[in-house]
C-alpha cells in the first residue's frame, strides 16, 4: 500500500510539472520577426549604381521587387514586352522578387496558358542571370469585377505551377480591389499611390492623398490575405493645354510643348506618406512588418534625409 501511495506521488508531482512547464511555454511570448525593409525596382534597365547600392546598405533594405517585363494585349494575344536588361548582377545579401505587370485587356478573355508560361519565363530568366534562391514571384493588374474571374484563373494556374517548385505567389492589391474577392495569391502587397486623378489640373495630391484613400479602407481590416504595404516617392510632371491633360512627360522633349502649355510637378509630401501609413497600420498593424518604398531610383532616393526614410520604414 505504501509503495502504490509513493508511486501516486510521485505521479501526481510528474503530472503538476509537466502542467506548469506548459503553462510556461505558453506564456512565453514567440520571439517577433525582423522587419523587411524593401523596395520596388521598375526600370527596363538593371543598373546598380554606388549612389543606389548605398542607399540598399545603410537602410537595410533586404528585398527588392523587380520589374521582369509587362505582358501586353497584341493581336496574337498578350505578349511580354520592355523586358529587363541585366547590365548589372543583382545586389549581393537581397531577397529578389521578380515582378510582372500584365495590363489588364490581357484578362478580357480566358487564358489557360499564360499563367505557366509567365511563371517559366521568370525561371529561365532568373537561371540565365545567376538570380539565385527566388522564393516569390509578384503579379501586378489592375483588374476589374469583368476580368477578376479569368484573372483569378490564371493566379490559380501559376500558383499550382510555382508549388510544385517551391516558390510563392503574390499580387499587388489596388486600393479599389478591396471591395473585391481576395485573389488566390499567398500574400499581397498594398499600393498606397496613384490615388487620384492625375488628368485634373485642380487635383494637387494625385499620387497620394490620405482624403483620397480614406473611402477605401472600410474593408481593409477583414481582408483576409497577408499583406506588405507600398508608399510612393516618385513625381509626375503633368501637361496641360488650356487647362486639359495632355499626358505624363518622361524627359523634357518627351511631348511638343506650346508656350502657353502648363507643366505641374506633382510629388507626396513625406507628411502625406506618413498620415496614409498611420491609419492603414492602425486597422491593419502587421502592415508595419514590411514596408515597401516605389521605387529605387536616384531621384527618389535623395529627396528626402536619411532620417524621413527611416520614419516611412518605421523606425
Amino acid at each position: 500500500m505504501k509503495r502504490k501511495r509513493v508511486q501516486m506521488i510521485v505521479s501526481e508531482v510528474g503530472t503538476a510539472c509537466l502542467a506548469l512547464l506548459l503553462i510556461f511555454c505558453s506564456c512565453t511570448p514567440e520571439k517577433p520577426q525582423p522587419k523587411v525593409k524593401a523596395a520596388y525596382y521598375w526600370s527596363t534597365t538593371l543598373r546598380m549604381d554606388s549612389a543606389r547600392t548605398a542607399f540598399i546598405q545603410s537602410h537595410g533594405i533586404t528585398r527588392l521587387y523587380v520589374r521582369y517585363f509587362d505582358v501586353v494585349n497584341t493581336r496574337e494575344g498578350p505578349m511580354p514586352n520592355a523586358t529587363l536588361a541585366f547590365n548589372d548582377s543583382m545586389p549581393a545579401e537581397v531577397e529578389i522578387v521578380p515582378t510582372v505587370f500584365i495590363t489588364n485587356d490581357c484578362m478580357a478573355h480566358p487564358q489557360p496558358q499564360l499563367g505557366e508560361m509567365i511563371a517559366k519565363r521568370v525561371l529561365q530568366m532568373n537561371e540565365t542571370n545567376d538570380v539565385m534562391n527566388v522564393k516569390e514571384i509578384q503579379m501586378d493588374c489592375d483588374w476589374t469585377n469583368s476580368t477578376r474571374k479569368n484573372f483569378f484563373q490564371m493566379l490559380t494556374d501559376m500558383r499550382a505551377y510555382l508549388k510544385e517548385r517551391g516558390v510563392a505567389l503574390s499580387a499587388t492589391i489596388r486600393l479599389h480591389q478591396l471591395s473585391h474577392p481576395v485573389p488566390p495569391v499567398d500574400r499581397g502587397v498594398l499600393m498606397l499611390y496613384n490615388t487620384g486623378d492625375f488628368t485634373d489640373i485642380k487635383c494637387e495630391k494625385p499620387i497620394l492623398d490620405l482624403e483620397d484613400v480614406r473611402p477605401y479602407l472600410s474593408g481593409l481590416r477583414d481582408y483576409h490575405l497577408p499583406m506588405a504595404a507600398a508608399y510612393p516617392l516618385y513625381r509626375w510632371h503633368l501637361l496641360f493645354r488650356q487647362g486639359q491633360f495632355v499626358g505624363v512627360m518622361h524627359a523634357d522633349d518627351d511631348l511638343p510643348v506650346l508656350e502657353s502649355d502648363t507643366i505641374v510637378v506633382r510629388e507626396p509630401a513625406l507628411d502625406d506618406i506618413l498620415a496614409v501609413k498611420r491609419q492603414v497600420e492602425d486597422l491593419r498593424p502587421e502592415l508595419d512588418r514590411e514596408v515597401i518604398l516605389y521605387e529605387l531610383n536616384d531621384y527618389n532616393t535623395t529627396r528626402f534625409k536619411y532620417d524621413d526614410y527611416e520614419k516611412i520604414f518605421g523606425d
